[in-house]
């Protein structure tokens, strides 16, 4: 006998079967073959231990399958600690859409994001919306979007203007705050207060994102124990200086990476 993993589940074979009995056997309509984390475009003979999922186009995996996708890219230890982990994103523009993207792709068990805006048609050059998503309040958009890369995340859609009346309220209770406003007054306020009031959580900013410079020019900057800003400190929005989809993508993903870092110790 062959122990093979099937879909995620640990499964006995016969030896010399093929993988087209497999899917024959077990999944007929599939269209895809996953072999090892390959598609396999020929029939060969499966070997034990081998990692096989067997795919119907348009079919959403079941909880379980899903699971054992980001496990298999990810390692037990790591993922589950990703599951286990809860953000918040004040803002969910430019930064916080990217930012919200990559981590359901890792598959962090709870994503909060708060905004009261809507989708508008500037926003569509480097935010994670979609024309036909115009005049949609962002959190509901972005939280169709999200559902499509993972819909079994715990995604708390905040609509909902974060000042100093709700600010404790909206943001405890969660492991990491990461900031992706675009006004600095809004950015200030924010610090002020978890540097106050929630000092002992985790408090990811962004400074110095906008333009076309050099993107080795963005960087982590350690201010406090837990308090991180990422950015060039220096490339204010401006006349002249817009906000454009790579720079501003690539300060979210590392702010979002930092994030899997201190959520799986490594920080």
């Amino acid at each position: 006998m062959l122990k093979i993993y099937l879909n995620g589940k640990e499964t006995y074979i016969e030896k010399g079967v093929t993988l087209y009995q497999i899917r024959k056997q077990f999944k007929p309509h599939a269209d895809l073959i996953i072999l090892n984390s390959f598609p396999a475009n020929e029939d060969m003979l499966v070997e034990d231990g081998d990692h096989i999922f067997l795919i119907k186009k348009h079919e959403i995996p079941s909880k379980n399958e899903m699971e054992y996708l980001l496990i298999s890219r990810h390692t037990p230890n790591i993922y589950e600690k990703l599951k286990n982990g809860s953000v918040v994103i004040a803002g969910v523009g430019g930064l916080g859409s990217n930012i919200a993207i990559s981590l359901a792709r890792m598959g962090i068990g709870r994503i909060k994001f708060i905004d009261f805006d809507i989708v508008e048609p500037s926003n569509l050059n480097r935010q994670q919306y979609f024309i036909d998503q115009l005049g949609e309040k962002k959190v509901f958009a972005l939280h169709e979007t999200l559902k499509r890369i993972n819909p079994y995340i715990n995604y708390e859609p905040m609509d909902a203007y974060l000042d100093e009346t709700n600010m404790f309220d909206l943001l405890s209770g969660c492991d990491i705050v990461l900031e992706a406003f675009d006004k600095a007054e809004e950015k200030a306020k924010l610090t002020r207060f978890m540097l106050k009031d929630m000092k002992d959580t985790f408090y990811i900013a962004a400074s110095g994102v906008a333009g076309y410079s050099d993107t080795e020019k963005i960087k982590i900057f350690k201010i406090r124990e837990k308090f991180f800003l990422v950015g060039d400190l220096e490339s204010e929005a401006k006349p002249g200086m817009g906000l454009m989809a790579p720079r501003v993508a690539v300060a979210a993903n590392i702010q979002a990476n930092l994030a899997v870092r201190i959520l799986l110790g490594d920080i």
